[in-house]
């Protein structure tokens, strides 16, 4: 009698990845890093961002601190080409590979991601927002708010 073990389960397993595709981890996840997982994302740039401009020179300086093999810049191929030009030289010019992607799951509203700068393994870096992780370029330093000093514990004793 022939042992048939596991051939039952593998036909279900290729019935059902035939019928569903194959199963994916976190595939929302996906879908919002243009096709990675967020464990591996370095850096974000929104639709609004990128199409501002604001964030290029923060953009440039981040690729440069960057190990160019290990890294790829994903861009959301949906934006028009007028959009996505400056990035595209800069991440050349910082010889970083870029991919367009241009699946219609990615959005491009103002919100949604436009560009994401990932690693091929995880190196959870918090925050990967551009405009948290580089002060806002268009904010000078006036308008921060100076820390105030303290007095000292002699100069409250004595300066009453």
């Amino acid at each position: 009698m022939a042992d048939n073990h596991g051939t039952d389960g593998d036909t279900n397993q290729r019935l059902s990845n035939a019928i569903y595709g194959t199963p994916k981890i976190n595939p929302d996840e996906q879908r919002h890093y243009l096709g990675t997982f967020r464990e591996r994302v370095a850096l974000t740039m929104t639709v609004a961002q990128l199409k501002s401009g604001d964030y290029l020179t923060a953009f440039g300086n981040d690729l440069s601190q960057r190990d160019e093999v290990n890294n790829t810049v994903l861009m959301n191929g949906n934006l028009g080409q007028d959009v996505l030009g400056p990035y595209i030289r800069a991440a050349t010019m910082h010889a970083v590979s870029f991919t367009i992607k241009n699946d219609p799951e990615y959005k491009v509203g103002d919100d949604d991601l436009a560009l994401v700068v990932t690693a091929k393994t995880a190196i959870d870096v918090n925050p990967v927002d551009i405009a948290k992780k580089y002060a806002d370029p268009t904010s000078s330093d006036s308008d921060q708010p100076k820390p105030v000093k303290k007095a000292s514990f002699w100069q409250r004793l004595f300066n009453k």
